[in-house]
């Protein structure tokens, strides 16, 4: 994450809670995780932990049964609350990931009535089309409270860009491929 603060971007902590046990693209469907609570709790939620405290994080399109059979991580006011919130201690701007997925269930309102109302700060729509866009807007309200707070917060944290040396970084680069072999081999 350093290096993204160096350059002026901001990271995002991503797909919160976890997304590694899932076996599905949740572009094309709705992965279900059916990992114990503690064994997650210990094992997959830990590993977000020690990046908590970043200023914006994007959820994760995958329901994890132990916890909430019924609902995704995104659209889960438990999940949210209970785990992001509370376990990882998340306490930035936690955005969704992109409601047009079609692991989401409903239309484009629904998704991101669901998602707003679960605990997600602002919603994504990622795919470019105009008429879903319109219907993101029309129910996601401005910005305000504790998302307000967030978002503001996250913007805060943004540093101006360093100084990047093109050439240096190229000749380190082609050090470091020295002595560790081709990346192209």
């Amino acid at each position: 994450t350093d290096g993204l603060a160096q350059g002026g971007v901001l990271p995002v902590l991503k797909h919160i809670p976890g997304h590694g046990r899932a076996t599905a693209d949740s572009h094309f469907r709705l992965p279900t995780v059916d990992t114990p609570a503690a064994e997650l709790t210990k094992t997959d939620f830990t590993a977000f932990k020690p990046l908590a405290d970043l200023p914006m994080a994007m959820t994760a399109h995958v329901v994890f049964s132990a916890l909430d059979p019924a609902q995704p991580a995104t659209t889960s006011a438990t999940i949210i609350g209970q785990v992001i919130r509370g376990t990882i201690g998340f306490q930035g701007l936690l955005m969704s990931d992109d409601v047009s997925m079609n692991a989401l269930q409903g239309t484009i309102a629904e998704r991101t009535r669901a998602s707003l109302k679960a605990g997600c700060d602002v919603v994504l729509h990622c795919n470019g089309k105009l008429d879903e866009m319109s219907q993101v807007a029309g129910e996601a309200p401005e910005l305000a409270g504790v998302a307000l707070a967030r978002a503001d917060h996250a913007l805060a944290s943004r540093r101006t860009p360093q100084p990047f040396d093109r050439g240096a970084a190229r000749a380190e680069l082609e050090r470091l491929i020295g002595e560790t072999g081709s990346l192209t081999s």
